[in-house]
């Protein structure tokens, strides 16, 4: 996975932002994204790949799902705070949209 467990400077995040669809910063440790498909099986089919990414990744989002509503958040646990593992990881699931 591209990205490294350093903790991002407030002006990496912002830029990192920028380039992220929809992502917002929540307490300035982790960012988050609402996911909103036609049907709930939909959403649980996104939520599977999500998974399979993150395996594959070794870095887990914290997963909401609320019929049709798909909730991420992403931080480094370990490194406390996001880092380049997260804006990685985001990319990738916004990816699993554009396919």
């Amino acid at each position: 996975m591209k990205g490294s467990a350093r903790l991002l400077k407030d002006e990496e995040i912002a830029e990192a932002l920028g380039r992220l669809d929809g992502w917002k910063l929540e307490e300035n440790k982790r960012i988050a994204k609402k996911y909103l498909f036609p049907s709930f099986p939909e959403a649980i089919s996104f939520v599977q790949k999500v998974a399979e990414i993150a395996e594959a990744q070794n870095h887990h989002p914290f997963i909401a799902i609320d019929y049709r509503k798909v909730t991420l958040r992403l931080t480094t646990w370990h490194s406390g705070g996001l880092t380049g593992l997260d804006i990685a990881a985001a990319s990738a699931y916004d990816g699993l949209l554009a396919k």
